[in-house]
């Protein structure tokens, strides 16, 4: 009896979690698509929606034994911290949700496991893989943010040029890069699912409650179903509040999002696609609008986010361990 109810508390956070994914993360995936007027919300996460799952199912095996079984030793993450590791990220991201922050979810979930492994014992935690995976953190936002920042000053015009020389009419045009939109919005989403979902639920394959394979749907599920319900709020602030884009620039920075993701969620790096979006659409709107914006509020807002929600995740993790 105590195990069943034990088991349903895990089901209840991993499914708390996995929504404000969904509701954080993902729903950034699409903000360069809404920010463009090229997808309504729904659309945007109707999309995330679906492709998420299968990104988690097809594609998320590796980030989930990083964080299941990778940053601390196999069997050192029980049924119980498995579900305080979860529950401190989701309550992270949680909060970030209600003040409309595209903080990175994975961040949160490593920050919360490393929590657990500072209770057990600082000497359990990898700290050669934790190394690597703060360096991706690192380098993964400024490479995103280099790549836009160089499209939008020096191949924006060279694109026109080319679009206008092959093309018969700007009716042509808009239909192929509507195409090409939706194409790439798809493969962030799916990236997305393929990275995030271990967030949701790697703590919980690392105890033994659940397969990696029933995990990955599971995860994938509950982020779609967290972009349906609360993704709208942070496309507000991804899409529209820093900086405005045109179709093309939303397309390049939701391709070279989504490849840079999914190169990590190969190598098992659990990242954020909301903060490489993020740092895309700044690099983008630096390039149209001047160096000045990486000064603006709401860029300020996401920095500081980034680097508290892994500190607040792990402080909470280690303190509900004391706790209990």
């Amino acid at each position: 009896m105590e195990l069943s109810f034990t088991f349903i508390i895990a089901i209840a956070v991993a499914l708390f979690m996995g929504l404000n994914i969904g509701g954080n993360n993902a729903a950034a995936s699409m903000g360069a698509a809404y920010g463009a007027k090229v997808r309504t919300k729904y659309q945007a996460v109707l999309l995330i929606g679906v492709f998420s799952v299968l990104g988690a199912v097809l594609s998320g095996g590796e980030v989930m034994k990083t964080l299941g079984k990778g940053i601390l030793p196999p069997g050192t993450i029980v049924l119980e911290s498995a579900i305080i590791a979860v529950a401190a990220a989701g309550i992270t991201v949680f909060l970030a949700n209600l003040l409309r922050v595209p903080i990175s979810t994975s961040q949160a979930a490593v920050g919360s496991v490393v929590g657990i492994g500072f209770f057990y014992g600082a000497s359990k935690i990898n700290a050669p893989l934790i190394g690597s995976i703060i360096s991706w953190w690192i380098i993964t936002p400024i490479f995103a943010w280099l790549l836009a920042y160089l499209m939008g000053k020096y191949l924006y015009t060279s694109i026109l040029i080319w679009l206008a020389e092959h093309h018969e009419s700007d009716v042509s045009i808009k239909r192929s890069l509507n195409f090409l939109l939706t194409i790439s919005g798809c493969y962030v989403a799916y990236s997305a699912g393929a990275n995030n979902a271990a967030n949701a639920v790697g703590p919980f394959v690392g105890a033994g409650l659940i397969g990696s394979t029933t995990g990955a749907i599971f995860g994938g599920l509950a982020i779609g179903l967290g972009a349906l319900v609360l993704g709208g709020r942070v496309l507000e602030t991804v899409g529209k509040e820093i900086t405005e884009l045109c179709v093309i620039r939303a397309i390049f920075v939701e391709f070279s999002s989504a490849i840079i993701v999914h190169i990590a969620s190969i190598k098992g790096i659990p990242i954020s696609l909301g903060e490489i979006v993020a740092a895309g659409i700044i690099g983008i709107g630096c390039a149209n609008s001047g160096m000045h914006l990486v000064k603006s509020d709401v860029v300020k807002k996401i920095v500081v986010a980034w680097v508290i929600s892994p500190l607040f995740a792990g402080t909470i993790a280690f303190g509900l361990m004391k706790l209990i």
